[in-house]
């Protein structure tokens, strides 16, 4: 078993502190690949985290959530704002990597010193997101971004892991691919908090706006206290038009949860999962020991035989986890 090379974390957060892109993405790279490091990295960026704010863009393939979000860079940046974006992308079957394609298409912002652009592989977790995302916030955060855009794959109706890190939550539809009916299904009106219409100079877009409108008129939230009511915005990312639109309705989200009190529940969100997550990695890992001394594979004989029901052993699995 090799030794675990030597990291200076106390250099490398000094150097993403001053925004030197070589650290910041070093400081991803070590979250990514699960570096031994990384108890003693996130104690070191905690005192810097807190700042940024995190907006999620998610969508149906072909929608332009690529193009939206390099369009939205240069609105926030034109404003004064530091960028950073994590671009989930779908993993390579043969490599595990990310494809980089939003990378490619944001280049127009690879010179730009107030922008960090990230691609990340999904590396088979679902929801939309990869396992180090929230973790790749903090180091984000902790570097100084005045706004993170986390652009989800897409891939489906199961895309919407992204509330939970999210501060506010931006759903791209376009005209003529049936979103609106899919937005019903998956219940993407509880997970916007504000609908972008792209594309909008293509036919059918008044009509994909019209049902969006119907359809949150149906969807009043009042319990609990006064609720958001999500804007409809249109754009046409490709020209940029819209998309001064788009940061006001941003903007507004922001105001609104300021001036009713909820500016704490984007971070404590993120925080939940992320608690989660460290800890469920932690006893899969466990468990994977576990599996390693053919433990799993003996009591899943004993339940396929009829001796033992899969509750009872599974309060077996745990039993020796916490033992």
């Amino acid at each position: 078993m090799g030794s675990v090379p030597a990291v200076d974390l106390d250099r490398l957060v000094a150097d993403a502190r001053e925004g030197v892109p070589r650290a910041v993405g070093r400081l991803i790279s070590l979250v990514e690949d699960g570096s031994p490091h990384l108890r003693e990295l996130a104690a070191a960026l905690a005192p810097h985290t807190g700042h940024a704010r995190v907006v999620g863009l998610t969508g149906s393939p072909g929608v332009g959530k690529s193009t939206t979000t390099s369009a939205l860079v240069s609105a926030l940046r034109a404003d004064g704002r530091r960028v950073g974006v994590l671009a989930v992308d779908p993993s390579s079957p043969f490599s595990g990597g990310a494809l980089l394609g939003d990378r490619v298409r944001m280049g127009e912002h690879a010179t730009d010193p107030g922008v960090f652009i990230r691609s990340m592989a999904t590396r088979g977790h679902l929801g939309g997101l990869a396992a180090a995302t929230p973790q790749a916030l903090r180091v984000l955060d902790a570097a100084g971004c005045d706004v993170v855009l986390v652009e989800t794959v897409g891939v489906g109706q199961s895309e919407v892991e992204v509330v939970a890190l999210a501060d506010t939550t931006v759903v791209l539809l376009a005209p003529g691919m049936g979103d609106g009916v899919q937005a019903a299904k998956a219940g993407i009106l509880e997970v916007a908090d504000v609908f972008a219409v792209n594309k909008a100079d293509r036919e059918g877009a008044d009509a994909t706006v019209r049902e969006l409108q119907h359809m949150l008129s149906l969807n009043r939230r009042e319990v609990g206290g006064p609720s958001w009511r999500p804007p409809v915005v249109r754009t046409v990312a490709s020209a940029g038009t819209g998309i001064d639109d788009l940061v006001t309705a941003l903007d507004d989200h922001r105001t609104w949860m300021a001036d009713h009190d909820r500016l704490g529940e984007g971070p404590r969100r993120r925080a939940r999962a992320e608690i989660e997550a460290i800890a469920l990695a932690d006893l899969r890992a466990r468990i994977r020991e576990l599996s390693g001394r053919a433990a799993l594979g003996e009591l899943a004989g004993r339940v396929v035989a009829g001796e033992l029901d899969p509750y009872a052993a599974a309060d077996e699995v745990v039993s020796s986890v916490r033992g």
